[in-house]
């Protein structure tokens, strides 16, 4: 045990110093980004080198139900082989015992990476990179809400109270006072933070009522989907001790703006270590653009990984902070690419589109596949964007069923993320459209029950 122990990363064994760990979390993400899994005594998890999970975790939906390619005659439900990868060790400080979680790669019988698993997924992108001699970085920002407590669904979310005892105001974004509102939440989001290792790079109040977005450091994809995938379930645990929930929802409350994952990209080159976006002088190249590029054409397909649900689409109103087409500009929060303001070295494309409800690992591996694309197709973006993009021509899908089609029809998008993925997560959205079209809102009951 000791040996095992000591192999662990830093932060898991500073949170052990001690201690006697209890037990082990052994976690893998569905495509929701639902950590699914086993809790097994931490003695059993040094002898064990895997354990098994259905693959029919991969068809289930977002309300719980099963896809229907999961009853089809041709699907035969398998186990799959997970394995721990020791480097995401992690601390659960919320935890009544002494806990640390890992999050696992899944494998079929003959060893092949399961190709429906997202982080499995990403990672097949980050190798499309590395085959092309280059290692993309990316940075995401993650906004959220912190709400008061909703358990009847029929009731509309409202702002959580704050610590003065009056409800969070909204249109105070950058306030350091509205930041102190929730001073004793965001204390318990970074000693949890600190606790698994995660560096934060600020906190700050956004335009909502009660939301706050956290910037994470630059780093390699794969780790930082890690980190987002364990900082929704930590921001979550840390909101219940406050009484209080915290949600990632694209649009949680009317006529406040939506929560995104803003996705910072940049490329490396692996032989040089310089950032192909910025040439020697420190100009920007022809790569630059042909990310942009990639982007603009491949984003429209895989607005339906960025926007998962039909709650997604509320978010892309115009001038709501969120963008209604994939125009580019420099310094320009309004179109849907941006460049932010960097020297050379530090200059990268930021990606406005996905939604905060997004799986991580499947956003940052579409929001890149599109990039990629680009680079390989070597095209040229449209003219940059100059002034208000709101009053530019809306070119977001505004639906969830129009943003599967399109992401049905793509096969280059397909061919980098995988076909298999792709089919299994049409399939599963699909079902979960389906369902949310049988529900009648108030809306609906509201103006049309006595009126038409």
């Amino acid at each position: 045990m000791a040996d095992w122990i000591d192999s662990l990363p830093e932060s898991a064994r500073e949170f052990l110093n001690g201690k006697r760990l209890d037990e082990v979390e052994c976690v893998i993400s569905d495509l929701p980004g639902i950590a699914r899994g086993k809790a097994v005594p931490a003695s059993k998890f040094a002898r064990q080198q895997y354990f098994h999970l259905p693959d029919s975790i991969f068809y289930q939906t977002i309300t719980g139900e099963w896809a229907e390619a999961a009853g089809d005659e041709g699907f035969i439900e398998k186990d799959m082989i997970l394995k721990p990868d020791m480097s995401t060790a992690s601390a659960a400080p919320w935890t009544g015992d002494t806990t640390i979680q890992v999050i696992h790669d899944a494998y079929d019988r003959k060893g092949n990476p399961v190709p429906c698993s997202p982080r499995n997924v990403l990672k097949r992108v980050v190798q499309l990179y590395k085959d092309q001699g280059w290692q993309p970085v990316v940075a995401p920002e993650m906004e959220f809400y912190l709400v008061a407590r909703n358990i009847d669904p029929a009731k509309g979310i409202e702002p959580m109270m704050g610590r003065s005892g009056r409800p969070a105001a909204a249109r105070q974004a950058y306030s350091m006072t509205a930041v102190d509102e929730f001073g004793p939440v965001i204390d318990h989001i970074y000693d949890f933070a600190e606790d698994q290792g995660f560096e934060i790079d600020g906190i700050t109040q956004e335009g909502g009522a009660g939301q706050l977005e956290i910037n994470l450091r630059h780093g390699d994809p794969v780790k930082l989907a890690d980190e987002v995938f364990y900082f929704k379930r930590l921001i979550r645990e840390a909101a219940l001790r406050h009484d209080c929930f915290a949600t990632f929802m694209a649009k949680p409350i009317a006529d406040e703006p939506g929560s995104a994952m803003h996705i910072h990209h940049s490329v490396i080159d692996m032989e040089t270590g310089k950032n192909i976006f910025s040439g020697p002088a420190g100009g920007e190249t022809d790569a630059f653009f042909h990310f942009i590029a990639g982007l603009q054409h491949h984003l429209p397909a895989a607005i339906a990984v960025l926007a998962p649900y039909v709650n997604s689409y509320r978010r892309y109103v115009k001038d709501f902070a969120a963008p209604i087409n994939l125009e580019w500009g420099r310094d320009n929060r309004t179109t849907g690419i941006r460049v932010p303001l960097s020297g050379p070295e530090a200059r990268r494309v930021e990606n406005r589109l996905a939604g905060m409800d997004c799986n991580p690992y499947l956003g940052i591996a579409a929001s890149l596949a599109c990039g990629y694309l680009g680079l390989m197709e070597e095209k040229r973006p449209e003219k940059q964007f100059k002034g208000d993009a709101y009053e530019g021509e809306e070119d977001v899908p505004r639906v969830m069923g129009d943003a599967l089609d399109l992401f049905e029809e793509s096969t280059a998008l397909a061919n980098v993320l995988g076909p298999e993925f792709c089919r299994v997560y049409s399939i599963v959205k699909r079902a979960e459209y389906n369902e949310f079209l049988q529900v009648i809102s108030p809306w609906e009951r509201e103006h049309l029950l006595l009126n038409v």
